[in-house]
């Protein structure tokens, strides 16, 4: 499972900024996770009350966003919601659309102490 080793990750990314930026702990945590990032949302969010315990975020409540795939058409010009990476253009029926968002995930806001 790979959605452990991403939690773990994110207790260390966290771990760094507490030095760089001076906090000492972590109350909240909102994950933006694209829809096409191969990320078991649910795998995810359980997975941090496991590694979490003894760390700054021990007491951290994560809150997941989820952000839609976006791709765009070389054919017919059309920016369009994705929802998995084979889809086809339903406009044109053009294949393979090109990738332009909801393929990540990140950390993008913190509360802390």
């Amino acid at each position: 499972m790979h959605e452990m080793t991403l939690a773990e990750e994110i207790i260390l990314l966290l771990e760094q900024q507490a030095v760089t930026q001076g906090f000492t702990c972590v109350k909240q945590l909102w994950l933006e996770i694209g829809d096409l990032a191969g990320v078991d949302a649910e795998a995810l969010d359980f997975c941090p009350e496991t590694i979490k315990l003894d760390t700054l975020a021990a007491d951290a409540r994560v809150h997941i966003r989820h952000q839609p795939g976006q791709g765009h058409c070389p054919r017919c010009e059309q920016t369009l919601i994705v929802h998995s990476r084979l889809d086809a253009c339903p406009q044109c029926g053009h294949y393979p659309l090109q990738i332009q968002g909801g393929d990540a995930m990140r950390v993008c806001e913190l509360e802390v102490e």
